[in-house]
């Protein structure tokens, strides 16, 4: 029997209020105990108050679960501020568009740290208390010109919350990941100066994986648990396809699938065998 403290790591569903399908999914699973975070998408469809108060709920039954805000920065949806710049069609530009602009130095910090403070505001309104941590659709938080511009506006209107990070502890890189290997190296510079902000983040980050194949969640899953460690975060996307979802997502049956093993007796058995706590 293994006689060490199990890690705490947290896991995170992305993405709830992008459709009603994907916040019944994320509900189920934290009432399961099977999550013990979520981000939301105050920018989304399905944020309304009534879907803000069922997950409360749900997350007051939970022993612990933290309730974030997930900015969203990218397209298909719309900012909250009426002078957000650039715009496609009244949408957000898309992600392609937002890192190639930020690597170009062609973002305007302030007209982006407005957007996220709006949606800061947004959030502290429906759920009467400022978010637990903040992060990013689409990692858009450690973005160049983007990731000051995050922040600055977290700083200021939630110095209490942490903020993703999205590198993987140094044991747990691999080559053969080259979209995770990019979070790596953008995330570098996003933790020191998240450092000079005096914001906590968290050490370790896993749950990047090519979203257009099938793959095996539970042994990605097993992938992502070795290694991590204490207070990292696991990003996930469980839910279940709905309309809504498939106007505004190409990431839709996988979400079926990542629900199905999380709520299945293999995924404790899995947290047991790794030493791994959601507690």
């Amino acid at each position: 029997m293994n006689e060490t403290a199990p890690r705490r790591v947290w896991l995170c569903a992305d993405d709830y209020g992008i459709s009603p399908g994907v916040n019944r999914g994320i509900r189920d699973l934290i009432a399961r105990g099977r999550l013990n975070a979520t981000s939301v998408m105050v920018v989304g469809p399905a944020v309304s108050r009534e879907e803000v108060a069922t997950l409360q709920e749900a997350a007051a039954s939970s022993s612990r679960c933290a309730i974030g805000l997930h900015v969203t920065l990218t397209a298909p949806f719309r900012p909250l501020t009426m002078h957000f710049r650039p715009l496609n069609g009244g949408l957000f530009p898309s992600f392609p568009r937002v890192m190639i602009a930020g690597f170009a130095r062609r973002l305007d910090p302030e007209i982006i740290q407005s957007e996220v403070a709006v949606q800061l505001a947004a959030f502290a309104s429906l759920f009467g208390r400022a978010p637990d941590f903040v992060d990013g659709h689409q990692h858009v938080q450690v973005y160049p010109q983007v990731r000051d511009a995050f922040l600055a506006a977290v700083k200021q209107a939630a110095p209490q919350a942490w903020v993703r990070q999205s590198g993987r502890a140094p044991p747990a890189r691999s080559l053969r990941a080259p979209k995770a290997l990019i979070l790596d190296l953008l995330s570098a510079e996003f933790r020191r100066r998240a450092v000079g902000a005096e914001l906590a983040f968290n050490p370790g980050f896993a749950g990047a994986y090519d979203f257009s194949r099938e793959p095996d969640f539970g042994a990605l899953m097993g992938g992502f648990l070795e290694g991590l460690t204490e207070h990292s975060v696991i990003m996930c996307h469980p839910g279940f396809v709905d309309e809504t979802l498939i106007e505004l997502d190409p990431f839709t049956v996988q979400r079926e699938r990542e629900h199905a093993y999380l709520a299945s007796d293999q995924f404790p058995e899995l947290l047991r065998m790794n030493n791994v706590t959601l507690a």
